[in-house]
């Protein structure tokens, strides 16, 4: 977290939550207001996932797992906030960003996001009234927080949950040298059991198979772009856009099938 990345796609909220509750319960099975501070080095680890980078012009860009950091920023905000001013407070600022020169920078940098950014931030509300999806679902994620962040850590568990963050919560990134075997690493982990959609294999496959960078990188914006403006419509909306046109174009038969439930 304390380098800047950019380049990061929307999140599903589901997914979001479950991770809340799942990160905050590993804690609590160990915690014990008894216990002095140092003790939380000894607590249970908790693995979040892994996040694949490639590095290009002196900057990473996320393969995979921007929704894994975005949760983990909105999370450290969060937390940032709440401790206040309080003597026991665990210093969260530089995992949130850099600041040089007297500029601040977020170690998730995306330009689009940065205003919002700086408002949660600073505690304020932000104005959604000419917000982007993208920007509705970061406020709607950050807001969803504080209903799902147990009673238990809100008082004297506050600085014990924060070093435990920092020191025990564990996030593995995979590093590429070229865009290229980081698509490629993308589908492998994907082939050996981890959990993606098959909209994310397909832009994954398609993306490893686009040999020029310049054309690989429109190729990513116009996929998000599209993808981003067929979620707008309604559920299933991209699912069942990319379904049709595979059929349209590689269908040998128009019989009619029945609907089934895919996990997309």
């Amino acid at each position: 977290m304390r380098d800047r990345i950019g380049q990061v796609t929307k999140f599903r909220k589901v997914g979001c939550l479950d991770g809340y509750d799942d990160l905050t319960s590993k804690f609590l099975e160990d915690f014990d207001s008894k216990h002095p501070r140092k003790t939380v080095q000894k607590y249970g680890h908790y693995f979040l996932g892994s996040i694949i980078t490639s590095e290009r012009e002196g900057r990473k860009f996320i393969i995979d797992g921007q929704q894994r950091l975005t949760t983990l920023t909105l999370l450290l905000i969060y937390l940032h906030l709440k401790q206040g001013e309080r003597a026991d407070r665990v210093k969260l600022e530089d995992l949130i960003f850099s600041e040089r020169y007297g500029e601040r920078s977020f170690n998730l940098d995306v330009e689009e996001r940065t205003p919002c950014m700086d408002v949660l931030y600073s505690g304020k509300e932000y104005d959604l009234s000419d917000a982007s999806e993208s920007i509705v679902n970061i406020v709607g994620r950050f807001n969803d927080i504080d209903g799902l962040f147990p009673e238990e850590i809100n008082d004297a568990a506050l600085p014990y949950f924060s070093d435990w963050l920092i020191d025990n919560v564990n996030l593995v990134e995979i590093t590429a040298y070229s865009e290229d075997d980081a698509y490629l690493i993308f589908e492998t982990m994907n082939d050996r059991g981890l959990s993606l959609s098959p909209l994310d294999m397909l832009k994954g496959y398609i993306l490893s198979n686009i040999g020029d960078t310049e054309a690989r990188m429109n190729c990513s914006t116009t996929w998000k772009k599209c993808i981003g403006d067929l979620v707008q419509l309604g559920k299933d909306e991209e699912v069942d856009a990319v379904k049709t046109w595979l059929r349209s174009q590689y269908a040998q038969s128009i019989r009619e099938r029945k609907k089934r439930c895919y996990s997309w």
